[in-house]
């Protein structure tokens, strides 16, 4: 284990502020969610300071609490979210939006954003470059369950790509519904 201080803790989230970030654009639709997840990110982060181990990398650790802490937040938002009606985001304006992304990127956020908890985190951790050992530290699963549910995302991700994109669920089976209501 390896004692930090404050400043070396400051200095940790500040190298790694783009991690916490993309954890947070990964999970969170709304920019005041992805504040909340970032803060949450830090919060967990600072209270399990004391226990880094220096064997592993500090991006390694980081994912780990990062990607629990924005799994908690979606199941508890999106149990949150049953009850409440949508708004109307035009009707609301506090700032001008950013650039947007590019066409392409804007098909692999929304392909992305249909993908489970588990399965973001590891698309997440994949398109980081880490590699399969890493994702499985800080997953929880094993190595080849890694591979495994990769090569399954990637076919699901390909599959999207292919198709028209889907206004509620891009990631939605590509099954049809026949005339009489049958799949």
């Amino acid at each position: 284990m390896f004692p930090m201080d404050d400043q070396q803790f400051t200095g940790l989230v500040r190298r790694h502020a783009g991690l916490l970030h993309k954890v947070a654009f990964a999970y969170c639709k709304s920019a005041a969610d992805r504040e909340d997840v970032i803060q949450e990110i830090t919060m967990q982060l600072w209270r399990a300071r004391q226990r880094y181990d220096e064997s592993f990398k500090e991006t390694t650790w980081i994912y780990r609490v990062a990607i629990n802490v924005a799994i908690s937040f979606y199941r508890r938002e999106s149990r949150h979210r049953k009850g409440r009606q949508p708004y109307d985001a035009s009707a609301i304006t506090v700032s001008e939006p950013s650039a947007e992304p590019s066409e392409e990127l804007q098909v692999l956020l929304r392909c992305i954003d249909g993908l489970n908890a588990l399965e973001k985190g590891l698309v997440l951790l994949y398109l980081d470059g880490n590699d399969h050992p890493s994702i499985a530290h800080v997953l929880g699963i094993s190595v080849s369950n890694v591979g495994t549910k990769l090569m399954r995302i990637k076919d699901k991700l390909r599959a999207a790509f292919e198709r028209p994109p889907h206004p509620q669920d891009p990631l939605h089976s590509q099954e049809t519904e026949k005339p009489n209501g049958t799949r």
